[in-house]
């Protein structure tokens, strides 16, 4: 069976409304029951509008005239045999012509309407090439002007390795140099990789509890290495519906920026806990620098970022990340009192699936 948006439905639908008000136009669907009234026929005349008006309604003025055309040609034997006297051929033919006149001023109006949002669904369109070509664009210079920096590091540490006068300590100092250059770039690239073409999401049940402890014991040894400590207190065998890799993408980078924000001796606080909205509540709080009031209403932006390396693709990627699990994220901080983020996702359950 065809769709109630297919012209094939309309037609159908046209012909059978067509057929039924010339039924009770002729008087063989009502005068049976209550005879031949003259009230009665002026409201037969009136429902051969109807079919009029869904015809300009749904194809504009030439769909009204057609079916205006249509109902003329068929009542004109009514007309000319049963009309009979002057006085009523002059009211059938003032009838036609009102036909043609609803049909038409009905037909003006509906593409009048049709052609205001063809050029605003045009005009939205536009604006969505303009806004993924600028994203291009972004994301062109954003590579650029992340690269630039570490294929300099990685030019000069080359230079100084092929040169025969370099110490064998100065060497092991300069091949470290490359290797974490290098892996700066990877990063780099990975990242935005992640932002411009991410990966489908593939929600199932899944036991965010042990994402967030494989993130914490992933994020320990650069935590210690900075002279950080990471406090987790994370209910047990807590279920969403989610994508696990992405997730835990999710939680890496929050507990990393915390980790970045962060100074020595300082602790991060990662909680994940069940409320009474049947959602689960995961927050990541630390006493690091904190962000300015001006830069809060930022953070998710692409390539926003307060730091003089990085990104700022991180927390977009999160928003985004949240976003397609149909949660919530929030931040709260003041300069050199530390950042809160808590991210609330709905709690696993069998409507939920996907």
């Amino acid at each position: 069976m065809k769709g109630p948006e297919s012209n094939a439905f309309k037609i159908l639908a046209l012909a059978g409304v067509t057929v039924l008000t010339l039924g009770v136009h002729y008087g063989w669907l009502i005068e049976p029951i209550f005879g031949h009234v003259h009230w009665i026929h002026a409201i037969h005349g009136r429902f051969c509008y109807i079919p009029i008006v869904m015809a300009a309604s749904w194809f504009g003025i030439r769909g009204g005239l057609y079916a205006a055309t249509t109902i003329s040609v068929l009542v004109l034997p009514y007309v000319f045999i049963f009309a009979g006297e002057t006085r009523d051929l002059a009211g059938e033919f003032a009838e036609i012509i009102f036909y043609y006149a609803i049909a038409t001023l009905i037909g003006v109006l509906v593409e009048r309407e049709f052609k205001a949002r063809k050029r605003q669904q045009e005009a939205q369109l536009q604006a969505e090439r303009s806004h993924e070509l600028s994203l291009v664009g972004q994301i062109a210079a954003g590579v650029a002007h992340e690269v630039k920096n570490p294929l300099a590091s990685i030019k000069g540490a080359a230079d100084i390795l092929t040169d025969d006068e370099t110490l064998p300590a100065e060497r092991e100092e300069f091949k470290a140099i490359l290797r974490n250059e290098i892996k700066r770039i990877d990063t780099t690239v990975t990242e935005f990789l992640a932002f411009a073409r991410p990966k489908e999401t593939k929600l199932e049940r899944l036991n965010l509890s042990e994402v967030l402890q494989t993130s914490v014991r992933q994020t320990e040894a650069e935590a210690a290495r900075r002279g950080i400590r990471i406090e987790s207190d994370l209910d047990a065998d807590i279920y969403v519906n989610g994508d696990r890799d992405k997730l835990h993408q999710m939680t890496l980078n929050l507990i990393l920026n915390a980790i970045q924000a962060s100074k020595q001796e300082d602790t991060i606080a990662f909680r994940l806990k069940t409320d009474s909205s049947n959602a689960v509540r995961l927050t990541v709080r630390d006493a690091g620098v904190g962000i300015d009031a001006v830069d809060l209403e930022r953070v998710f932006e692409p390539f926003f970022t307060t730091r003089s390396s990085g990104t700022g693709l991180g927390l977009a990627i999160v928003k985004d990340i949240v976003d397609t699990h149909i949660g919530e994220i929030s931040i709260e901080s003041r300069r050199g009192k530390g950042t809160t983020v808590t991210v609330t996702l709905p709690l696993y359950k069998e409507s939920n699936r996907q």
